[in-house]
């Protein structure tokens, strides 16, 4: 498929316009073999520049063409070259399926169009295919938003240093459209240092500054709960999408912060297409290689994408034929090094129970992971304090992000930690962890932050899950956190921890402890908070641990 020999050449692009039935002007780069067609159309509808055109982790769009498609990459509104003002999905339905309709009738073209493209390019295509656009045959989404909602806040919790991050590149765009260089060169310094010690570290003053252009202020002044994040979901016209019946190819990472939402969208539409699959490598948002964090994950993980496309896009474009579909479910396990095949994600579940004396935030040895509950009642205190908030180390938003060494967050005194023995036989985790804690707390509110890692042979502490909420109002009870889906095979001697803390900062904002909206409350409001951990026969708290056939952790 690869082979020079099987390639044709390809002319310079061409800078070719539309006009949205608005009126605003669209600009695109179309790329054709230089051997007469008809071709299909591949369609990449860029927010950062169309001469990017996603080649940090893909091939360039003279590659694709090269093997027998007219490959599109269009700037959106108000973004490249193109008119308009850029606001996030607000005009993707109807500006997509106008593109592409547009693009179906170009020169050369055989009326038929795919999408690829990752992050917002995955949304823009996602949404697209809610609008009329009959050209549509197939989507190749990778790393992108689901719900909006979701993608700004996680369970309630602003991801506060993704969004400031995003929202800068944003503006900072902006003001280089509108030629204003003070401002796009406060942005761009802002940029390699986050903004986040003002009076309020999730509205920097810069970007309170600069809003008129952008949207960032808006969303961080939005709710989660806030109906205009419907307005711009995909997940929101999943009835009209799923009608469609269109082929997708999903691609996801597990230390990528779209992960949840990846597999969300997978499962959302597959059962409306055959052709619909999901790929998650052990990747960071950018760049897709075998070296993240602090592990090398082997040659297996240096996947090639771009055949993966083509090959998806040749079976579904070009009828071509070729060996039968494997599973519709390709997951890298992050112990073996290798990938793996699944029908669906496994759906069993192994219960184990938290334990300690009630110093498993001073001492990692003493809290315990086990597949009975303890025999005594027992409590673990998480002090909180706003001053040192426990902070972000690896995972979806750490620097550097990945698996990495977490062993000095851990024996923190503001980190409480459950281990379990060393494993007897090698365990399958694949799936979605999810705990059950017993809590209360002194004051009207608290975060919690649940990690799950590996524990390798020679001590490391490595991430495989997540997950983090916000609860504005604290109720003593029983409290679920469904963390992100994993796929790790622990071999005989490792071990498996859950963490947990206060906070994650500075991925999401320290909360004051008062009932008061994190996102919006001056740092000089927060106090320092106890959360109770509570675990025993009558209050059990306990992590339930997907795990794949074969064996699993045995009574110790």
């Amino acid at each position: 498929m690869s082979a020079k020999s099987l390639r044709l050449p390809v002319l310079p692009p061409e800078v070719e316009t539309m006009t949205l039935k608005d009126g605003t002007r669209l600009d695109a780069d179309v790329y054709r073999p230089a051997v007469p067609g008809p071709y299909p159309v591949l369609l990449q509808r860029q927010a950062y520049s169309r001469r990017i055109a996603c080649s940090i982790c893909y091939a360039h769009p003279s590659w694709y063409a090269s093997h027998g498609y007219i490959v599109v990459v269009q700037d959106v509104r108000g973004r490249g070259t193109s008119e308009g003002i850029f606001r996030p999905g607000e005009t993707e339905i109807e500006d997509g399926a106008e593109a592409v309709e547009w693009a179906a009738r170009l020169d050369g073209a055989n009326g038929e169009v795919g999408m690829y493209g990752f992050s917002y390019q995955a949304y823009n295509q996602l949404l697209a295919a809610a609008g009329d656009c009959p050209s549509l045959k197939a989507l190749a989404p990778a790393m992108g938003p689901w719900h909006p909602a979701h993608w700004a806040y996680e369970n309630g919790a602003l991801q506060m240093k993704h969004m400031i991050g995003w929202g800068i590149q944003i503006t900072a765009e902006a003001a280089r459209r509108a030629g204003d260089d003070e401002a796009f060169s406060a942005l761009q310094a802002a940029g390699t240092n986050l903004p986040l010690s003002g009076p309020i570290a999730a509205m920097p003053q810069l970007l309170q500054k600069y809003r008129h252009y952008s949207h960032v202020m808006d969303w961080l002044e939005t709710p989660p709960d806030s109906p205009y994040w419907d307005r711009i979901s995909p997940l929101a016209h999943l009835d009209a999408i799923r009608a469609r019946h269109l082929p997708m190819l999903f691609v996801g990472g597990w230390f990528d912060p779209f992960l949840p939402a990846t597999v969300e969208s997978f499962r959302a539409v597959a059962g409306s297409c055959d052709h619909t699959r999901l790929i998650v490598g052990p990747w960071i948002h950018f760049p897709w290689t075998r070296k993240v964090g602090a592990v090398d994950f082997g040659r297996e993980a240096e996947r090639n994408v771009d055949i993966d496309h083509i090959r998806f896009f040749d079976r579904i474009l070009k009828r071509a034929s070729g060996p039968a579909e494997d599973r519709p479910i390709e997951l890298f396990d992050m112990g073996l090094k290798t990938w793996r095949q699944h029908q669906d994600l496994p759906e069993s579940t192994q219960a184990l129970f938290l334990g300690g004396t009630g110093r498993a935030s001073l001492d990692v040895q003493d809290g315990t992971l086990g597949v009975r509950p303890s025999q005594e009642e027992d409590v673990e205190h998480i002090v909180h304090d706003p001053w040192r908030p426990a902070p972000t180390v690896g995972g979806y938003y750490g620097a550097p992000t990945g698996p990495v060494d977490r062993r000095a967050a851990d024996e923190r005194g503001d980190v409480v930690t459950f281990t379990t023995r060393a494993l007897e036989d090698a365990i399958e985790v694949v799936g979605e962890p999810e705990v059950e804690l017993e809590l209360s707390c002194d004051r009207p509110s608290f975060d919690l932050c649940c990690i799950l890692s590996l524990i390798t042979s020679d001590e490391r502490v490595l991430q495989i899950s997540s997950g983090y909420a916000h609860y504005r109002t604290a109720m003593t009870g029983r409290y679920k956190l469904k963390l992100a889906t994993t796929c790790v095979t622990l071999r005989k001697g490792e071990r498996l921890r859950l963490s947990i803390a206060g906070a994650d900062y500075p991925a999401y904002p320290v909360n004051p402890g008062t009932g008061e909206d994190p996102v919006s409350t001056p740092r000089t409001h927060a106090v320092v908070t106890t959360i109770a951990v509570w675990h025993g026969p009558s209050r059990p708290s306990q992590l339930r641990l997907p795990v794949g056939p074969g064996p699993e952790i045995r009574p110790g």
